[in-house]
């Protein structure tokens, strides 16, 4: 387990101001809640300020039992919903390859060919996994799926074994001449083609200019995020959403905090999936991913995709297209089951049951007993104290109660401990990523949800467990305003 950097607690009112690079900061005052670490007391000028306080030490990914991944509590108890969970969990595990077999339509381009593969850590539905920190569920899997079934794909530079899985944008298209133009791109360039597989004979499609665009500081990276939880945050009204924005607005508003909702450009209701907010729901969110990530056309997103500058000149070559569309559909006739529920649960669409099982899927529990060789039950509760005296939880809310739920009763006016406000805020011209996404401007990013924080590998906006911390410290005396050289950002 590697020993990780020291970071900042923010004990002084005058850091207060700096609180909208919030989700630089949220480590600092979690770190007897979640992500116990090295302390310094640092003052706003970025001196050293010597304390009595004792140390404590990161140990690194919580390694006590894995709860995560479960479905929700008593789903037994609705006549089909344990059915439909099991049934979208083991879609969201299937193997997609891109013609000939059962999971037909992988490609043209793609990331990775399986749900579970970016979402495996500490369990199915969770983050980008590691085979070298606890629960060691394995390598990121682009490294894995590159060059599977013959295909001839390179992996880039930044795609590592024991790094974060990752999502390339270009931030702007590229001139004629291979210089960065002014006119945006901000799409998904997915890191690979079925180009010499054996079930794509005949496609001939490139990789896209990787080492190019990053050499010309043109690219940025987003890593995927955990799904625990995610139908208690659907179901959140927006006027609840909306009431939290306004609590607390004269100590919001001393402290620079602005944050808004991402709303959805169809109904103008709230949007609060992805790092933008820019997914108004489950269904939309699964569809674009089984649309974006692995190349499957869906109801929902019916036509091939192309690399946006592909888009903008001749599309995809109709050699590389091989299944009618779209490749994911409602299963009109499925097989005799004797049990009618089970049954039942074979009709949707694998987005619909991926969608399902998102929805029905619980949120990771805290730790509040305290855990061997991790923070006491004290510290904990101390930090927890800590988290709401410097005022991270102004952006980071603790609970907000779910709506009524048509669906099951564990989603019905329930309490969920995201820790988010699920707002966009500005996150300052260093942290901007030049991406728009919706009502989401270049420079903001949704309040990351923080459950389960405590064993993700990878959470920050660099990939890595508090790097975003390492790179505050690093830079503390231009008034902790962190800097982000590589261009990366988070999905």
């Amino acid at each position: 387990m590697k020993t990780l950097p020291r970071i900042l607690c923010l004990k002084d009112r005058s850091f207060a101001r700096l609180l909208q690079w919030k989700s630089l900061l949220i480590a600092a005052t979690i770190f007897t809640v979640l992500i116990p670490a090295q302390v310094d007391v640092v003052r706003a000028e970025g001196q050293a300020q010597s304390t009595g306080f004792q140390s404590a030490h990161d140990p690194g990914v919580r390694t006590d039992a894995v709860d995560a991944g479960q479905p929700l509590a008593n789903l037994q108890q609705t006549p089909g919903a344990m059915e439909f969970f099991t049934n979208g969990q083991a879609r969201f595990a299937e193997v997609e390859i891109v013609q000939g077999g059962v999971n037909n339509g992988l490609g043209p381009r793609f990331n990775t060919n399986q749900c579970s593969s970016c979402h495996s850590q500490p369990n199915v539905g969770g983050s980008s996994p590691s085979a070298s920190v606890y629960p060691f569920v394995g390598p990121n899997p682009e490294t894995v799926v590159y060059n599977l079934d013959g295909a001839t794909n390179t992996l880039p530079s930044f795609i590592t074994p024991d790094g974060p899985a990752r999502e390339v944008r270009f931030v702007n298209l590229l001139n004629s001449n291979g210089t960065v133009s002014s006119t945006p791109d901000g799409g998904v360039h997915d890191l690979f083609t079925i180009q010499g597989r054996s079930d794509a004979a005949g496609c001939t499609l490139a990789q896209p200019a990787f080492a190019q665009n990053l050499a010309l500081g043109n690219i940025i990276f987003r890593i995927p995020t955990p799904i625990f939880g995610a139908g208690l945050i659907e179901n959140i009204p927006d006027e609840t959403i909306l009431r939290n924005m306004q609590r607390s607005s004269a100590q919001k508003k001393s402290l620079g905090i602005s944050g808004h909702p991402n709303r959805n450009g169809n109904d103008g209701t709230i949007a609060r999936f992805g790092w933008k907010a820019q997914n108004k729901s489950l269904e939309v969110f699964a569809g674009e991913a089984y649309n974006v990530e692995m190349g499957i056309t869906n109801e929902l997103f019916p036509n091939e995709r192309p690399s946006p500058d592909e888009e903008l000149l001749t599309g995809l070559p109709a050699s590389c297209k091989f299944n009618p569309t779209p490749e994911d559909k409602t299963n009109l006739l499925v097989a005799t089951n004797a049990d009618a529920t089970a049954e039942n649960a074979q009709v949707p669409s694998d987005t619909v049951q991926f969608a399902m099982f998102m929805r029905l899927l619980a949120p990771p529990l805290t730790s509040n007993a305290g855990i061997p060789g991790h923070p006491s039950a004290q510290s904990i509760t101390n930090g927890n104290q800590n988290f709401i005296n410097v005022g991270c939880a102004l952006c980071h809310t603790t609970t907000l109660t779910t709506g009524t739920s048509s669906v099951v009763p564990a989603l019905n006016r329930a309490s969920a401990n995201l820790f988010s406000d699920l707002l966009v805020h500005n996150m300052g011209t260093n942290l901007a990523d030049g991406i728009s996404q919706g009502g989401a401007g270049p420079d903001e990013f949704r309040t990351a949800p923080l459950w389960g924080l405590g064993q993700r590998i990878f959470s920050c906006t660099m990939g890595g467990r508090l790097i975003c911390l390492m790179r505050l410290k690093s830079t503390r005396a231009r008034a902790l305003r962190p800097t982000e050289s590589s261009r990366t950002s988070t999905i």
